[in-house]
Formats: C-alpha cells, structure tokens, sequence
C-alpha cells in the first residue's frame, strides 16, 4: 500500500505536527507501508522520503507564527507530486490549514484520512465554514484528543475517532543521557508567552535549591529573560533530537508551563519515556497525557507559587520523583508510535 502523508507546516522546522508525521511516517515504514511525505520545507528535506512544495511564510496564529506554503505554486507542485505518487490512500494533517494540505482537501479524488491536531480557541483561526461539504468527503478522521475533536466539530460537524499523538519510545531510551553535576530541571520549547517559560523563570527565581535549569529551545522571549541572569540556568538554544533526548535522560525534573494552547503534551510523553518526572501545568492538552500525583505533577496555569511548590517537592522528595517516574515510563509505553501506526495502517486498509 502507498500512502501519501501531508505534513501543513515547514518539515525543517521543529513542531508538534511535523514531529508527528515524521515520526508515524518512520514507524509505518517499519510495518511496511510505502509512505512519502510532502510539505514545506525551509532548506534541504530533512528524511528520506519528503518532498518539498516549496518555502513557507509566517502565518501568525495563537501567539505564534506556524510556518506554511500558501502561493499558487505550492498548490500545483502538490497537485503534480500526487498525480507522480499515484497513492492509494492520502493522509492530511490539518486538512483545513493553507497550503498542501488545503489543495488536497479540495482537489483530490483519492480516498483521504485526516488528523486534527488544533483544540480550543485556536481552532478559530482555520475555521472556514465553506469547506464543511468538503469535509464530508473524507473518508476517516481522527482527532488527537478530545478537545481537538470538539474544535473540530463545532466547525465542521461529522464523526472523529480520538487516538493519540505517538512517540518513538524505544529512540529516547537508546540515547546516552547527559548527566549533571546536580538534580537539573529541562525546559524545551519556543520562548513565547504561551509556551510559560517566564512563569518558569520566574518560580526559578526563588527556588533555593541545589539545581540547575537547562533551557533548550528559542524565541522572541530570550533576549529580555537571559538579561535576567538567573544563577544555575544553562541557555541551550536550539538542538538537535539526538541532545534532545539526551538532555531528558539525564534530567531529573522536566517542566511544561505551558498558559494554553496544547491539544496534546507528546513532550510531556517524550519526557516520560526517556526517565524525567513531570511537572506541567494543568491544562486540557496536559491532561490528555498525565495525571496529578499519578505520573506527574500538575499546577495551575500562571501561578508562579504553585509552579516552584511542584518543583521544590520533585526535587526533595526521592519516594515522590520515583513514583512519579515508574508511573511516567508505563504512561508512554501505553501511548507509543509503533501502536499508533499499527492504527492507522488498519484504517488505511479499510478506506482503502
């Protein structure tokens, strides 16, 4: 079977989306499925397999910028690559975004899955109401959690099966993990308000503890928190996913402060698999993945209080962080890429 898989946002950027369909695109091959990937992409193809449709352009949407192909002649290089595959079965991440995906939606005859990744107020930004007949001749759709799945109903109508974003569990646990001097608490994100990091600052401003923080990742944040000059923080910048994974075996505590704005914590699951206990804030997308005093520890969006009392009990309690740990490992066990796409290779099938 040949799938097409339709990534919306640049490939050469770091995202949730294209984590995923890079990552399922791996995990379907292993099972055999002939997969290949079109997108955007910002420089050379960054796997075996992706095709570009050209560059991208900030498109600004919930406090930041996603990075998509709108022009004519991302649509007809779409159009030509589909035609040239010949797939049997087409599968659009955010069918309704600009771009690749879009021109699929509304110019393709071939039997067509679809994964809706955007929840709550961000949803609003793609929602075109002239595209709900369009909608209706997908032949499966799948939500990555609930509230994703409510975004989409309320603009599109129709039925949505609610799996989960995958992660390559056996990958993070090959990594060699970067050990510290001291207990270190993770950060990885873009540096913008949504994303928490100032809420994270500023909890590690009165931590009082023997710990560092590494902060991996980029944003229109840096300049003015690094300015700051917090003792016992370590400013990564952007890495690659082999130091990535590194970095998470050897934290002690990884945080996601996140104010919004996540229909689904895979960096929470990603951090679990790879050994760190969690502390994340308790909004919708984290609760897909983790539960309080379960296998992380959850505090209210914003409250720099709550965010350092977290903290502060992960890195002094040793019966706590272990609890927390052993939980966490089974959680991303449950949640793994290989059965995501054992999934969706069935459901190739049956639409196929």
């Amino acid at each position: 079977m040949r799938v097409l898989m339709v990534a919306p946002y640049s490939l050469t950027r770091v995202g949730g989306v294209q984590g995923q369909v890079l990552g399922l695109t791996r995990a379907l091959r292993r099972l055999g499925v002939d997969v290949r990937v079109i997108g955007p992409c910002d420089g050379p193809p960054p796997a075996p397999g992706v095709m570009s449709v050209g560059t991208s352009v900030g498109w600004e949407s919930n406090g930041s910028i996603a990075p998509v192909a709108t022009d004519a002649r991302a649509a007809r290089r779409t159009i030509d690559l589909l035609r040239d595959i010949e797939p049997d079965v087409v599968h659009l991440h955010e069918p309704v975004v600009p771009g690749p995906a879009l021109a699929l939606l509304l110019g393709s005859e071939v039997p067509t899955v679809s994964t809706h990744h955007i929840a709550g107020e961000v949803g609003r930004d793609w929602a075109l109401p002239a595209l709900r007949t369009q909608m209706h001749r997908l032949a499966a759709r799948v939500a990555v959690s609930a509230s994703a799945r409510d975004t989409a109903i309320e603009a599109y109508g129709g039925e949505y099966e609610v799996w989960w974003n995958g992660i390559d569990v056996d990958d993070i646990r090959r990594a060699t993990p970067t050990r510290a001097r001291r207990p270190a608490v993770v950060f990885i994100g873009r540096h913008e308000e949504r994303k928490g990091l100032r809420v994270l600052i500023d909890a590690w401003e009165g931590i009082d503890r023997d710990a560092e923080l590494w902060i991996i990742g980029s944003g229109p944040e840096t300049e003015a928190l690094q300015r700051r000059g917090l003792d016992g923080v370590v400013w990564l910048g952007r890495v690659d996913d082999d130091e990535r994974d590194a970095r998470l075996g050897g934290a002690t505590v990884f945080c996601a402060p996140a104010l919004g704005g996540e229909s689904f914590g895979v960096v929470l699951l990603e951090a679990m698999a790879a050994g760190a206990a969690v502390v994340a804030s308790d909004i919708d997308g984290y609760r897909n993945v983790a539960t309080h005093e379960v296998d992380a520890l959850l505090a209210a969006p914003g409250d720099v209080a709550a965010l350092r009392s977290a903290l502060r009990r992960v890195l002094d309690d040793d019966a706590l962080r272990t609890r927390l740990v052993d939980a966490g490992q089974r959680r991303a066990d449950q949640l793994s890429m290989r059965l995501l796409a054992e999934r969706y290779r069935d459901l190739y099938t049956a639409v196929a």
